[in-house]
């Protein structure tokens, strides 16, 4: 009886082995699979997901997810070539735009330089403000195909701080004709990040620039040593709502002068490009802009 019972144990024993054996093969084939997948995703790439197990349910997994990764990289394809005719169309309108906006200037110049009654300068101004509009949105049009279009970022170490005040000063002008005195408040040390000084300075100019047409008189910069940079503004017209949609393309509110609708979704675009974070906040009639690079996105 103590034979057979020992047999019976041996039995279990090897069974449990087998389970065992079984059950770490297949967590090894699932983890083979998760980090192709993951590898897959971020990468495009023609080669499949492969697996060292011989289980037929794993494989046909593997298989599955395979024809799952076929379709997803003809989408991914497709859509790359749709992104890019439709950012080598918008350059092309853009451009092609400039030579007949040219003309219509001209014609413009030369109808101020002849009498005409009341009524035609009036619609003269009409036409010349329409025609100041549609040039600023074919520039800023065509800075948007290249903005997006940038896959790569002439990156180097530069102070955040100096790039930041630089961009500041550029609008000293524009801010005293609209008599808005800025309140600034900078850290002394230098804020140190690898990034493209000339997208940083887009991004600067961009939310500046929003502020300026969307203020009710006031602009409060703050930026901390964590290279977090707050723009906010007095908005009575703005909502929460509104505020949510500023990153949208083409998204303009009816109390913005010469606005495009562009400029803020270029800033998000290139921040997060390089690693950054972008948001705005609206509280208490105050819209708040907020930019983050933190050290965490730098190489090392």
């Amino acid at each position: 009886m103590e034979f057979w019972l020992w047999i019976i144990i041996g039995i279990l024993l090897c069974i449990i082995t087998g389970l065992t054996v079984r059950l770490h093969l297949l967590r090894k084939s699932a983890l083979e699979i998760n980090e192709g997948l993951a590898e897959r995703l971020t990468v495009d790439t023609n080669t499949l997901i492969s697996i060292s197990s011989r289980d037929a349910h794993m494989c046909k997994l593997a298989a599955d997810i395979n024809i799952q990764l076929r379709k997803l990289r003809n989408e991914r394809h497709r859509f790359q070539q749709g992104d890019l005719e439709l950012k080598s169309a918008i350059t092309n309108i853009s451009h092609d735009l400039r030579t007949p906006l040219t003309a219509i200037y001209g014609y413009l110049a030369l109808l101020e330089q002849e009498e005409k009654s009341e009524a035609v300068q009036r619609y003269l101004s009409m036409i010349e403000n329409r025609t100041h509009m549609l040039k600023l949105l074919t520039e800023e049009l065509f800075r948007y195909s290249v903005a997006v279009s940038v896959k790569e970022f002439d990156c180097e170490w530069i102070d955040l701080r100096r790039v930041l005040e630089e961009s500041l000063l550029s609008f000293y002008g524009s801010f005293q004709q609209q008599g808005v005195t800025p309140d600034i408040s900078l850290p002394e040390q230098r804020i140190r990040r690898f990034l493209d000084p000339a997208a940083v300075s887009r991004i600067f100019s961009n939310i500046i620039s929003n502020a300026l047409k969307y203020s009710d008189g006031d602009f409060v910069v703050r930026m901390d040593i964590h290279g977090t940079i707050t723009f906010s503004n007095t908005s009575k017209k703005m909502t929460r709502v509104t505020a949510e949609k500023l990153f949208d393309k083409f998204y303009t509110i009816e109390t913005g002068r010469e606005a495009t609708g562009l400029g803020l979704s270029i800033a998000r675009n290139l921040t997060e490009s390089m690693g950054g974070s972008i948001r705005a906040d609206y509280k208490a009639h105050r819209l708040a802009i907020t930019v983050s690079f933190l050290s965490e996105n730098l190489p090392d």
